[in-house]
C-alpha cells in the first residue's frame, strides 16, 4: 500500500500578526472520521482497490497518520478497534484518550487523543449521550480516581422502553426517529503554562441520514445545550472563561439547518462558537477535487478513510 499523503499545513495572512499578540502557547487541533473497519465492506466501496480495504493495511496508514498530524488534540469519528488496537499503539506516540462507544449494537464510537508532554492535561470528562426518546434530559454523577465524569442519559417514561419501536414500520413516531444511537464526548483541558488556560473540547457524529434532517438539527441543538452547560460548570469551578472547540462527523454540508445553527450569531442558540482568546494561524491543506490523490474515491492507496481529516494550528491570545 502506498504511503499517505504527508500532512502540510498553511500559514493564514495574518497568522504572523496573531502569533505576535500570543503568549507563547500554541497548539494543533485535527478532526477525522477514520472509517470504523466494521463498516468496510468491499460491496460498500467497490471503486476501491481490495487492499485498501484490508484491516493490516488500513490500520497501519491510519496510525501513520496520526503520526504525521502531530497533533496535540485528535478527535475522531467511527472509532473501533479502540481498546484492541488504537489505545494501545496511540500511548506509544505519546498519547492519552477518551473513548465512548455508540450505545445499541454499534461497535465504533468518538474519541479524544491528547499529548499531556503538551503541558495539556485534563480536568474533566463529560460523557454525551444524544436523546433516544425525546424526553428531557435526566443525569446522575459518579466519581473515578482520575476524575469526575457526568454520565447523561435521557429520562424514558414508564414501560416505553418495552414498546420495541420499529423505525420500519413507524417513520413519523418521534419516539422512533430520536433513537439513533449517536453520542458524543465533552472534556475540558487546562494549559500547564504560565496562562493555565482552559479548553473545552467537544467530539460527537451526527446521525447520517440526509431525509432526517429534523434529527440532525435535534442532535446538534442537544449539543449545543450540553456544551453550554458544561462550559457554564468549568467556569464556575476554574473561575475562567475558558474557550471552546467542536469537532464531529455532522453529516450536513454548507447552507443547511445544522451548519446555520452551528455557526449561527443568533441568540437562539445556547452558546456561541466564538472565542477572544484562540486564533487560527494555520489550516490543514485540502485537496481539490481533481487532485491524483483523491480522484477515483476513497478509500484509495494514500488515504485510509472515506473521509478527509480537518485541522487547524491554533494560538492563545494574552487574556485582556
Amino acid at each position: 500500500m502506498a504511503k499517505p499523503i504527508c500532512s502540510r499545513f498553511i500559514h493564514l495572512e495574518d497568522s504572523q500578526d496573531v502569533a505576535n499578540g500570543s503568549n507563547g502557547f500554541k497548539f494543533r487541533f485535527i478532526s477525522y472520521n477514520i472509517l470504523a473497519q466494521v463498516y468496510v465492506k468491499s460491496s460498500y466501496f467497490q471503486h476501491s482497490p481490495s487492499s485498501c480495504l484490508k484491516w493490516k493495511a488500513r490500520s497501519q496508514a491510519i496510525l501513520m497518520d496520526f503520526k504525521n498530524f502531530d497533533a496535540d488534540f485528535l478527535c475522531t469519528q467511527e472509532l473501533d478497534e479502540y481498546s484492541t488496537f488504537y489505545k494501545s499503539n496511540m500511548e506509544n506516540l505519546g498519547y492519552l484518550s477518551l473513548y465512548i462507544k455508540r450505545s445499541g449494537q454499534k461497535r465504533d464510537g468518538c474519541g479524544i487523543f491528547y499529548k499531556p508532554s503538551r503541558n495539556i492535561r485534563r480536568t474533566r470528562l463529560y460523557i454525551l449521550v444524544h436523546p433516544q426518546l425525546g424526553s428531557g434530559p435526566g443525569g446522575h454523577l459518579r466519581w473515578s480516581f482520575e476524575f469526575e465524569v457526568h454520565i447523561c442519559v435521557p429520562n424514558q417514561s414508564a414501560g416505553l422502553s418495552e414498546l420495541k419501536l420499529s423505525r420500519k414500520h413507524q417513520p413519523d413516531d418521534p419516539h422512533v426517529r430520536l433513537k439513533r444511537d449517536c453520542v458524543g464526548l465533552l472534556a475540558a483541558f487546562q494549559l500547564n503554562d504560565s496562562s493555565n488556560h482552559i479548553i473545552v473540547v467537544a467530539n460527537t457524529h451526527i446521525y447520517w441520514d440526509p431525509n432526517w434532517a429534523d434529527i440532525k438539527l435535534a442532535q446538534a441543538k442537544y449539543l449545543l445545550s450540553r456544551l453550554s452547560q458544561f462550559k457554564e460548570l468549568i467556569s464556575n469551578k476554574f473561575t475562567c472563561i475558558p474557550s471552546v472547540l467542536v469537532a464531529g462527523d455532522f453529516n450536513s454540508t454548507p447552507g443547511d439547518e445544522v451548519y446555520r445553527y452551528l455557526v449561527s450569531a443568533s441568540e437562539v442558540a445556547p452558546i456561541q462558537l466564538r472565542s477572544s482568546r484562540l486564533r487560527a494561524v494555520s489550516l490543514l491543506e485540502m485537496p481539490g477535487p481533481e487532485s491524483a490523490d483523491v480522484i477515483g474515491g476513497l478509500p484509495n492507496h494514500h488515504h485510509p478513510s472515506d473521509h478527509l481529516p480537518i485541522g487547524a494550528d491554533f494560538s492563545v491570545l494574552q487574556s485582556p
